[in-house]
């Protein structure tokens, strides 16, 4: 199966394999050799694992907040929710 084919089992994925995965399609993106089928393509895998690393700084982030509320004993607002 060509690399163009390929599709990427994103969920089970660490956030620095999905970071380099990102890069690597970005890389193929910009060097404009794809068609227009195989650019379409890359970018659906881009914005999937893009979305798979929000949720992982999201849920991140939600972790650190309740490590800080429970060391500090007091609640912290989550900014993220208000937007």
């Amino acid at each position: 199966m060509s690399e163009e084919k390929q599709q990427i089992d994103v969920g089970s994925l660490s956030f620095e394999e999905s970071m380099a995965k990102l890069e690597d399609l970005v890389k193929r993106l910009e060097g404009g050799n794809l068609d227009l089928d195989e650019s379409l393509q890359v970018y659906e895998q881009a914005v999937a694992l893009r979305e798979h690393c929000r949720k992982i700084l999201d849920e991140s982030d939600r972790k650190v907040q309740s490590i800080m509320e429970t060391a500090s004993g007091e609640k912290r607002q989550d900014f993220s929710e208000i937007e």
